[in-house]
């Protein structure tokens, strides 16, 4: 989507400023990639511990969230709250999920 509009709104690279709507698209790429870096791994270790196919349920709501975040900040940036919320609770549930599992293994030894 970044691409895109890079062209559509004529923001060469390397530049990251330009064009209002341009810098909406890129914020929330930024972002997605900021939340990726906790979402993954915790859906992997919390997947190694418990029911992967309920862990990939998990993740799903994730994916919504980042969609309702993204429309909701490429319309209007003060709107981005649900979407960021609908996101952040899976990745937290991934976390404490995972972190239990591990502390339920370790205990076991």
């Amino acid at each position: 989507m970044v691409g895109r509009a890079r062209a559509t709104y004529g923001v060469k690279a390397p530049a990251i400023t330009g064009d209002e709507q341009f810098e909406r698209y890129f914020r929330v790429q930024q972002n997605t990639l900021e939340l990726l870096i906790v979402f993954l791994p915790a859906l992997w270790i919390a997947a190694h511990y418990f029911n992967p196919a309920w862990m990939a349920a998990i993740g799903m709501v994730y994916v919504i969230g980042r969609a309702v975040y993204c429309f909701g900040y490429l319309r209007d940036p003060r709107s981005r709250s649900l979407g960021y919320a609908i996101s952040s609770v899976p990745t937290i549930a991934l976390i404490v999920l995972g972190l239990w599992g591990a502390l339920r293994a370790l205990v076991a030894i």
